[in-house]
């Protein structure tokens, strides 16, 4: 009995049916073909499913809306005084909100052909909730509170000796003059327009005359027909630059009859419809990389390559061509006399109220409206002298009154020798020698050139621009600016007879 207990025992030590004391294993399930593909199905899913949730968080993260630095601007209301007049007071503590994904850029073209003046300056706007994209042409001519003789807005890039220098400047330029500071900064060299028209494949565009422009000395060139026609680079950027019409020797003989306002208008037409090819998904994708190298190359930008994508995705998903609007600053024509050159120098400055009551309607990024009060506006009295909306004007010898032009119309416009400077960057007692320039550009010398103009030399000024039907072959000569300058008040303020914003200034 005791052998049986242990031949017991010892098959349970040992196990059964097994030479090495391990159980047998089992049999693998063996899956009909139907099995085997559901299995794979479901297993190609479940991989899919990860990757498109990995790829919808990665797409969410790198399309972040930007966040944007606005400085606090206050809360106001308005109260009655002890004397019943409404007056305006900053309630202490509070700031106006800003609009949710409510974006501003500055766009400024450099036209390095016409010595690098910020000849094209735009503030555009885009609301993405609505999905509205606006853009507000700056005429080059804006009349801007500068300390130098020459107040033209564009020439303010070149004052700060251009480069990064150069567009906080204008940037802060602008935001004097519309009531903030855009949130981005986007300087494209001219060129770069060009190359874009040739990657999308040219752009259909009704030229509205014929255009011809010959200067030798810049080694330009513009020859368009006019009428509908496809224009490639090259003509898209005789089209953008044009300005003045000429014979081949240079000499001009007409124009746009509205001055730069023309081209302006004429710039935004071919813009809409660049955007408007742009915004078609077979053309983006197409050359895609030719674009991001066009960018690269032609574009400097402190927008960081995830709000690139942010703002591309937004546009290209929703923006539509019945959404994109182009507006011009509204403005009235000036003639101001220049102490420098000796001559009338033409302006364009402001009407306060519309570009007030237009910035707020369109561009303006807080929750509140702007306020006339906060814009450093630029106006023209009867006399001539010039004023601000904030009752100072930068450029202390701007009404001091001085040489003038002699009645018989003679005066030749030569630079003051004391207002010649040679550094890149002036001191505000200082201004860099400016020159309307030559030919098709139109441009304020930079800086760094100012020493090779010397007091005996006549710089071409451009007192205004062309009266003129713009298809004409030959025309008159330009209205004679006045012969005389008004005698001016004193410096510190404008005309007793004039309000703080003249009527139309």
């Amino acid at each position: 009995m005791s052998q049986q207990r242990e031949n017991k025992g010892g098959k349970r030590l040992t196990g059964s049916g097994s030479d090495n004391g391990t159980a047998p294993k089992k049999a693998k399930p063996q899956r009909t073909g139907r099995e085997l593909v559901l299995h794979r199905v479901y297993v190609g899913l479940t991989i899919a499913a990860a990757v498109i949730v990995a790829g919808f968080v990665l797409w969410n993260i790198f399309f972040t809306p930007p966040e944007v630095n606005t400085p606090s601007r206050p809360m106001t209301t308005t109260m009655v005084d002890e004397e019943g007049h409404e007056v305006e007071v900053e309630i202490p503590g509070l700031s106006a909100g800003r609009k949710k994904q409510f974006y501003t850029f500055l766009l400024v073209g450099r036209d390095t052909g016409g010595g690098g003046n910020t000849d094209t300056m735009m503030l555009v706007a885009y609301d993405v909730p609505s999905q509205k994209l606006s853009v507000l042409s700056l005429p080059r001519d804006t009349m801007v509170n500068i300390p130098y003789d020459i107040k033209r807005l564009n020439g303010v890039y070149n004052y700060a000796g251009g480069g990064d220098k150069g567009i906080e400047a204008l940037d802060r330029e602008i935001s004097q003059l519309v009531g903030f500071q855009p949130d981005f900064q986007v300087v494209v060299e001219w060129e770069a327009f060009g190359k874009l028209v040739d990657a999308i494949g040219g752009v259909n565009f009704d030229v509205p005359f014929r255009m011809y422009y010959n200067d030798p000395s810049q080694n330009l060139k513009i020859d368009l027909q006019k009428g509908y026609q496809l224009l490639n680079g090259d003509q898209a950027m005789g089209l953008i630059r044009y300005r003045k019409q000429s014979d081949d020797s240079g000499h001009v003989t007409g124009g746009y009859a509205n001055g730069d306002l023309g081209r302006i208008e004429t710039q935004q037409a071919f813009m809409k419809a660049v955007i408007a090819q742009c915004l078609k998904m077979d053309k983006l994708l197409t050359n895609l990389g030719e674009y991001i190298t066009i960018f690269q190359e032609n574009v400097k930008t402190n927008m960081t390559i995830s709000n690139l994508a942010y703002f591309g995705k937004s546009a290209l998903t929703g923006l539509d061509m019945d959404n994109v609007e182009f507006y011009t600053m509204p403005n009235t024509g000036k003639m101001v006399w220049s102490r420098s050159y000796h001559s009338y120098q033409s302006y364009v400055v402001p009407n306060a109220d519309e570009l007030v009551a237009l910035v707020n309607e369109h561009f303006n990024p807080y929750e509140d409206d702007l306020r006339k009060s906060e814009l450093d506006i630029m106006y023209v009295n009867k006399d001539g002298t010039i004023g601000s909306t904030t009752g100072k004007v930068e450029d202390a010898k701007a009404n001091s009154g001085g040489q003038r032009a002699p009645s018989d119309g003679s005066a030749k416009p030569v630079e003051d020798e004391k207002d010649i400077v040679v550094t890149p960057t002036p001191t505000p007692e200082e201004k860099p020698v400016h020159s309307a320039g030559t030919g098709d550009g139109g441009a304020v010398a930079p800086p760094e050139a100012s020493h090779s103009v010397s007091p005996s030399q006549d710089p071409v000024v451009e007192s205004q621009a062309p009266e003129v039907s713009a298809p004409a072959a030959t025309t008159p000569a330009p209205t004679a600016a006045p012969t005389a300058a008004p005698t001016a008040p004193p410096a510190t303020a404008p005309a007793e007879e004039e309000p703080l914003l003249p009527p139309g200034a």
